[in-house]
Order: structure tokens, then sequence, then C-alpha cells
């Protein structure tokens, strides 16, 4: 194990620069202590790092030493195939990149090991978007993709959803998203970043002029907030429902994670014909109202009475409907 945490430590002191011993061990998650032995034995090894004290100090390796640690361990090379997503590297434009690279890193491992990396790509394959939706193709992808390559400005008239729905826009662009089959933006405009659905981006023009990004703005820490965030917007209010057996196994499989998460933690003992009274978070009355007519009979909406008259009378207008075409 410690002979692994050194080898980290090289390759995130070759790959990242000055590193101090705190984002070390945060990295690591071990204790600051242990980051000083490591330095120790390091040093005693004979390998050229240097720390300075202070603030804007920290641990770096002289310049122009690399390690030539190319040996991978079993369990690594069989990860090499999940490494990447090749359909989004070619909806990136890196397709012929990405197919280069695992060939390169496939070439270079030993028989044996080359073999278990094949191996994986022969049973595990991934398909990201859900059943019933293909995921986006946006056309300016690529365009916003070379742009965050580059640190290169863009100026893109965008889409909203609330009015005005059609405005200009000009944007540091900082890292894209794949999330459930669409992609994302994530741009500074102003002094604030924010989120942009790509396929809502209706004409993008790329300046000259490079940006700087911003000091430790973090891609995966900027979106984990982005979506807890979201989540918590998302459930306004309240419906107390019931269900019946067939219900609630159809909700596992069409409802989010936190109307089935509530409705389990609420849900009351089964009467008679094995019904139970649940209370779940909803989004908007319209939201609710499709959502529960997804489970057609199996669900009963007892409030916001709002919402069970919506109910009710969807329910009405689906009755005379059906028996209109009946008659005719």
């Amino acid at each position: 194990m410690r002979a692994s945490r050194l080898v980290s430590i090289l390759l995130l002191l070759q790959t990242r620069g000055r590193l101090t011993a705190q984002e070390l061990a945060d990295t690591l998650e071990v204790s600051v202590r242990t980051i000083y032995r490591d330095m120790e034995s390091l040093h005693a090894a004979g390998i050229p790092l240097y720390g300075d004290a202070g603030h804007g100090g920290g641990y770096q390796l002289l310049n122009g030493y690399r390690t030539r640690l190319t040996g991978l361990t079993a369990g690594e090379a069989e990860t090499l195939a999940l490494a990447g997503l090749p359909s989004a590297a070619a909806e990136l434009g890196l397709g012929t990149a990405a197919a280069a690279a695992q060939l390169k890193l496939r070439a270079a491992l030993p028989p044996e090991l080359r073999e278990r990396a094949a191996r994986i790509q022969e049973r595990f394959h991934l398909d990201a978007p859900g059943w019933y939706y293909d995921g986006d193709a946006p056309p300016l992808l690529a365009a916003v993709a070379d742009a965050v390559w580059n640190q290169r400005r863009i100026e893109v008239r965008y889409r909203r959803w609330a009015p005005p729905t059609d405005v200009t826009r000009t944007l540091e662009p900082h890292g894209v998203v794949l999330k459930a089959g669409n992609w994302y933006l994530v741009a500074r405009c102003g002094d604030r970043f924010r989120t942009y659905r790509v396929s809502q981006i209706l004409a993008l023009a790329a300046r000259r002029e490079r940006f700087e990004r911003a000091a430790g703005f973090d891609l995966p820490a900027y979106w984990a907030a982005s979506v807890t965030d979201f989540r918590s917007r998302l459930q306004q209010d309240e419906a107390t429902i019931r269900l019946s057996p067939a219900g609630r196994q159809r909700m596992r499989e069409l409802m989010s994670s936190a109307v089935i998460e509530a409705a389990e933690r609420t849900a009351g003992a089964a009467d008679g014909r094995g019904w139970v009274t649940a209370v779940v978070p909803i989004e908007s009355a319209d939201h609710a109202l499709a959502e529960f007519l997804r489970l057609g009979a199996d669900v009963e909406v007892l409030s916001p009475a709002a919402l069970r008259c919506r109910m009710q009378q969807t329910v009405r207008c689906l009755g005379e409907l059906y028996q209109e075409a009946g008659a005719t």
C-alpha cells in the first residue's frame, strides 16, 4: 500500500506541479504527517524533489525530472477499456484521437495484461442515455469543445425557457458535462458560473482573445453542487397519495429516486387490498399530474385538493373521449 502511495505522489507532482502537503494528503486520503514521512522516504531514495515553506510553498520535482513508471497492475490494465467513452469522444471531435490512444496503450502492455484489458471490452458496454431518449446531438458541440480546449471567449445566441427566450451572451467556457445523454456547457458569464444546455445554443462565434481560467475551478465539484441545488428546487410541494401493490412496483421503474425513497419511508400499513398511503415530493401541479397519470388506476391523489381536482378533471375528460370514440 505504501509503495503504491509513493508512486502516486510522484505521478501527482509530475502532472500537477507544485502541491502542498495538505493537498497531497486530501487527494490520497491520508494524514499530513504521513505525507511528511513519505517525502522523507522519497528524498532518501534519491528522488530530486524539494519543498518550500510558507504561503505559496509546497513540494515539487526538479525541472525536467520525469518518472519512468510504466508498469500496470492487472486491475489497472482491466480498467483501460473503461477509461473513456468512445461515443462521447466522437461527439467532441476526438474519436480518432481516443481510438489511437487506446491502441497505443494496449500496444504498450505485455500480452497477459493486453488480454485482460480486451476482456473488459468484450464483456462490458456503457449505453448512458435512457430507454426512451437517445440524448442530444447538438450541432455546435464540437465548436463549444474547441473553445473549452483553447480557452477562447465565445458569443452565443441562447434559447432560454423563460422570457425573453432568445438572448445573447459572452461566455468564458470552462468545461462540458455529459449528463443522461445531454451535453451541458459550464461557463463564466460576467462574475458568475452558469450552466447552458448545448442543444439550446442557436449560434456561436468564437473570439480571438483567450481568457484566463478561474483559479482553482473544480468542474466535478461545481457540477455536484449544481445537481444538488437543482434537485432541492424541484421539490416545491408534497402530495399525499394512495398506491396499490402494482403501483408501488411501477413507481420504482418510473419515478425519481426522491419520490421512490419518500414513498417507501412514509408508507403506512397496507389495507385489506394491499393499498398504502404515502407522502411524496412534487415539483408542480402540472408535473405531478403527468407523473401520476403514468401509474393509471394504481394511484389515487388525496391532496393537495387542487391536484386531486386536476386528476379528476383529466380522468373525466379521458372517459368522455373514449366513450365518444366507442360510440362512433
